[in-house]
């Protein structure tokens, strides 16, 4: 009896029950998904149990994910998101359909800084939104856009989506070789979002944003410009490791080998929040009790994410001992399915679970059994894992429980179940099409 397999089911089961029937938050959805997924090792439950609890505490990718959670808060905070928003305003708003091409790079921008989906869709529509409805964009339209490009918070890396498939691959693929595959994937991704905003302009004959609105580049550069220092702590980090200054640091500097030891995912936050904190220092509390109120209102968010990947991490451990991999391996072989013919099928599981699940619990629930099964027919570590993060982005787009398609509604005016179609044509499924793209080799990516 596929022991693991029935596992995950449950473990998924349970997840999408607490959370999506009975409205509960994730946290709690993923502790009981714990709980259920321990109770298949029989006898040896707890121990089962505290074991995969002993083992993420030990995953660098908790604490990892947690660095980006404040980081995203502190940039946030101090205001330097909008500056960069501005100053993106500044180059295209000019354009036709410049409000959309801003919300899209900036979607960009901030889905590398925070990883979330919902939380970009926020960040950026709360400036871009009512400005596309105000130049001519419907509020379902403008709804659409804002929901499709609030997937770039797990299209771009760094994300919590990456870190946990990073942990699920392993020794099979390194950071370095995901960081670049998957930014190659966001690539494509912008591009193909690009292109969606010139068909909505010419369809819907959109017009540029009035000149009252704009403010000259040099102005804003002078008002905002520092806010660009920020980006160097995501430069400096990758520089360090990937590429030919890795590359010449490794083998002619007195560093040599211990470069190897950088550690991207810890580094990133760490620098970027060093930075904001200090570009934006003007905007930061004065006083004890004011930073103490500041870094309360950041507590929540670390609650959230914390138990999400806790428990996840934990219950992924356990369904490992439980011999998921060789309950995969029993069951695809029966099957003899190409690569082309999985790709897809795990590409539509991915979105399926997606639809009312964030990018991070469905990769939780259901990354690790779609790398293996990728795996199992051949497709390369690296160009699996990049093809699983290219269908979980999907989330913002994937009706009818994603958040970002509420929060987009909220910001334009629409009505949520008329993006439900649109999502699905315009976002869905062309982004599922490039992970099985990916997968079969056709569109390159780096690693």
């Amino acid at each position: 009896m596929p022991t693991a397999l029935i596992a995950l089911g449950a473990f998924i089961a349970v997840i999408i029950v607490w959370n999506v029937v009975f409205k509960r938050n994730m946290g709690e959805a993923m502790l009981l998904g714990l709980l259920t997924t321990a109770a298949f090792a029989g006898a040896d439950a707890p121990e089962a149990l505290l074991g995969g609890l002993r083992g993420a505490l030990d995953e660098e990718v908790l604490y990892a994910a947690l660095a980006f959670v404040f980081m995203a808060y502190v940039v946030d905070r101090t205001g330097l998101i909008h500056k960069l928003l501005a100053i993106l305003n500044s180059l295209v708003g000019r354009v036709r359909g410049g409000p959309a091409l801003v919300d899209t790079a900036g979607s960009a921008v901030m889905g590398a800084l925070s990883g979330s989906n919902s939380g970009n869709t926020a960040a950026t529509g709360a400036f871009t939104g009512p400005w596309m409805v105000r130049t001519g964009w419907s509020p379902e339209r403008s709804a659409t856009v804002l929901a499709g490009n609030g997937g770039l918070g797990a299209a771009l890396p760094p994300s919590a989506s990456m870190v946990i498939m990073i942990g699920f691959a392993g020794s099979m693929v390194t950071t370095g070789q995901i960081y670049l595959a998957l930014l190659c994937a966001g690539i494509y991704q912008v591009v193909w979002r690009v292109l969606l905003v010139a068909y909505f302009v010419r369809r819907d004959r959109i017009q540029r944003a009035p000149d009252e609105e704009l403010q000259p580049l040099r102005r804003v550069l002078r008002e905002g410009g520092t806010a660009l220092i920020i980006v160097l702590g995501a430069l400096v980090p990758i520089a360090l490791t990937v590429g030919p200054l890795a590359d010449f640091l490794t083998t002619s500097s007195p560093l040599g080998e211990s470069i190897e030891d950088i550690s991207i995912l810890t580094w990133i936050p760490v620098l970027v929040t060093a930075l904001a904190l200090l570009v934006g220092r003007r905007e930061l509390p004065r006083g004890t009790r004011a930073w103490a109120g500041w870094l309360a209102e950041a507590m929540p968010r670390f609650t959230s994410i914390g138990a999400l990947l806790f428990f996840a991490v934990a219950a992924s451990g356990i369904l490992s001992e439980l011999g998921l991999a060789g309950d995969i391996d029993a069951i695809l072989a029966d099957f003899q399915l190409n690569k082309y013919v999985m790709a897809l099928l795990v590409g539509v599981l991915v979105a399926v679970v997606a639809g009312p699940l964030s990018s991070t619990a469905t990769l939780t629930a259901v990354g690790q059994v779609s790398l293996f099964a990728l795996v199992s027919v051949g497709v390369d570590p690296v160009l699996a894992v990049t093809a699983i993060l290219v269908f979980a982005s999907t989330e913002g787009a994937s009706p009818p429980a994603s958040g970002s398609i509420f929060v987009a509604a909220g910001l334009t005016g629409a009505k949520p179940e008329k993006t439900f179609l649109p999502l699905i044509a315009y976002y869905m499924v062309p982004i599922m099409l490039i992970g099985c793209l990916i997968a079969w080799g056709v569109l390159p990516v780096l690693s």
